[in-house]
């Protein structure tokens, strides 16, 4: 299995670092001029980038969900005892 991008001394990356990380690997791959083992390498990076990028939003996402699901719970209990 494909070893997590991390940042350079350890570390998960943020979404913010891994979405730059993939604009600049996007950059240098539509730049051309790499030989193949180089475009083959930021290639694999830019996967394993995006899909961390994939998986961090994702999880935003759910996080988000619950929340406006317990707000959406907690006015409705609020507006039962207003009533």
């Amino acid at each position: 299995m494909a070893e997590e991008p991390q940042r350079p001394k350890g570390g998960k990356l943020t979404f913010e670092e891994a979405l730059t990380r993939l604009d600049k690997t996007v950059q240098a791959l539509e730049a051309g001029g790499l030989t193949l083992e180089e475009a083959t390498r930021l290639y694999e990076e830019g996967m394993r980038l995006a899909r961390l990028c994939n998986e961090l939003l994702s999880h935003a996402e759910l996080k988000v969900k619950r929340l406006q699901t317990s707000f959406g719970e907690q006015m409705r209990f609020l507006e039962e005892e207003h009533t």
